[in-house]
């Protein structure tokens, strides 16, 4: 949960200089293709399935699995709640949980929430 809108989350989650800092220390945006960079290691995904202020999804270029970030507000409460579905092999579940909660907390802190 967030407490913020749909128009001021959204872009952090759907632009290059949105997601810079707390998804990746590097982002590069050509057309649809992002450019994700940590530690120096880059992979890329193709953005898909973009909805203004309610759902984007990227697709991993080099490798099996995508990334989607879905918002539901609530109008009587002001928070927006930000799910999170990733693609990950039954192995790496708790480590891809552990790294979102702990990238959202990073989103969550440059979003004074």
């Amino acid at each position: 949960m967030l407490h913020t809108s749909p128009k001021i989350l959204f872009p952090r989650l759907s632009t290059s200089n949105g997601m810079m800092g707390w998804f990746a220390d590097k982002v590069h945006q050509d057309h649809n293709i992002f450019s994700f960079t940590w530690y120096k290691i880059t992979n890329s995904a193709r953005q898909q399935d973009l909805i203004e202020n309610i759902r984007v999804k990227y697709q991993w270029l080099d490798e099996l699995g995508y990334f989607e970030f879905i918002i539901n507000y609530n109008d009587m409460t002001g928070m927006s709640h930000l799910l999170v579905k990733e693609y990950a092999d039954e192995d790496e579940i708790d480590t891809a949980r552990n790294l979102w909660n702990s990238q959202v907390s990073k989103l969550k802190h440059m979003l004074g929430c």
